[in-house]
């Protein structure tokens, strides 16, 4: 793939999964216009969610089916027109319908992951998957530090007026060319197969770690600006940590060469230890920045590393099904990321930040016993057919 077209697809989903993440520095403020208590806010990000696992499932195979460059222009519109509805939302009922509408069309971020697949040569996948994630990390991470920013200068509906405008621009600079990649099935059937994905034994180990990873990344999160606003900081420091949790950019390239290199299973073992490793220092947030530093640094290495390595080896199972392989293992990234968001918002209130992180602490620990458990049976059935031989 030509390089200016990489760069461009990591951008456009930099920009569209941003907005899943821009409510997270702001939650208290949110809720304070708009009359919800503290211990609810993190409905906000689950709703969201709601809305991306929805997409996931229900738009997101449509890259199979249709042209994929009028699917991903068209959904940058109509995520325009939900940007609109949040920012101007006057009551709590028309902000979660605009913040579920936005996590229903930021799926196009998944559409983008699953086209830059299908330009690529076979033994370059990982590269270019990571070199997308790459920008999607980067847009997750940064849309904290925008929002807070955005929201400090010029309130919170700010942010989402911007990023409308954002989304518009990319739908009218959207490049014209896309592989023909269009399967001969109907609606309903693209569906139903979508779901058969499960029978993949590799898809579900992956899927079950997507779900365990997010869950923890979104457990921090979601739930960060608590404790942290109880310290008097602004919103635009709140989302300055988003700056330092970016550092989690740099392992999205080298995790997917190495998976190029066959090298997946190792490098999701070693990610997944450093993620379980990362709550030691979290848990001293409330009594020092740096270690809030260190822990986010940590965690967002390890969950773009094992994130990237997913979708690198799912893609490989069935390439003529790219966008339904990635939008059904994204369900599950969705559902990981609103039960961190709901759970650890829930905890704080009633426990406090130790509670948060011990919540984080046992997802990581699951998904490091989960990928264990797959290279003990792997290693099990190689050498079962190795003695065959």
């Amino acid at each position: 793939m030509q390089p200016s077209r990489r760069l461009f697809l990591a951008i456009a989903a930099g920009v569209a999964v941003a907005n899943v993440y821009f409510a997270q520095p702001l939650v208290v403020t949110m809720g304070t216009d708009l009359g919800i208590p503290p211990g609810r806010v993190g409905l906000f990000v689950t709703i969201t969610q709601v809305g991306y696992g929805f997409g996931l499932f229900f738009l997101v195979p449509l890259g199979d089916l249709v042209d994929r460059r009028r699917l991903i222009r068209f959904q940058f519109l109509l995520l325009a027109a939900a940007l609109l509805l949040t920012g101007f939302a006057h009551n709590a009922a028309l902000l979660l319908l605009g913040l579920a509408a936005i996590g229903l069309l930021a799926v196009v971020v998944q559409s983008l992951v699953a086209f830059a697949a299908s330009l690529s040569y076979p033994a370059e996948v990982g590269k270019v998957v990571g070199g997308v994630t790459s920008g999607i990390v980067i847009g997750i991470l940064l849309a904290r530090t925008v929002s807070g920013l955005l929201a400090d200068l010029a309130g919170w509906r700010s942010v989402y007026l911007v990023s409308s405008l954002l989304s518009l621009l990319i739908a009218a600079t959207l490049f014209r060319t896309t592989p023909q990649n269009k399967a001969k099935l109907s609606y309903y059937a693209l569906l139903r197969s979508t779901v058969s994905l499960w029978t993949e034994p590799l898809f579900r180990a992956r899927a079950v770690l997507a779900l365990l990873i997010f869950a923890a990344f979104s457990t921090l999160w979601s739930s960060v600006a608590l404790p942290l606003s109880s310290q008097g900081l602004s919103h635009a420091a709140i989302g300055g940590f988003g700056l330092v949790g970016a550092a989690g950019a740099l392992a999205a390239g080298p995790a997917g060469r190495l998976n190029d290199r066959g090298r997946g299973a190792l490098t999701t073992l070693a990610a997944l230890t450093l993620l379980t490793m990362s709550w030691l220092p979290l848990a001293f947030t409330p009594k020092s920045l740096w270690a809030l530093a260190i822990g986010a640094i940590l965690l967002d290495l390890a969950v773009q590393a094992v994130h990237v390595s997913n979708q690198s080896m799912i893609y490989g199972l069935r390439p003529e099904a790219g966008s339904r392989l990635i939008g059904a293992y994204m369900v599950f990234y969705s559902i990981g990321s609103g039960v961190g968001a709901i759970a650890s918002t829930t905890l704080y209130a009633a426990f406090g930040w130790i509670a948060v992180c011990l919540l984080g602490a046992t997802f990581s620990l699951s998904a490091l016993v989960v990928a264990g458990l797959g290279v003990r049976r792997s290693s099990r059935a190689s050498l079962l057919c190795g003695s065959c031989r």
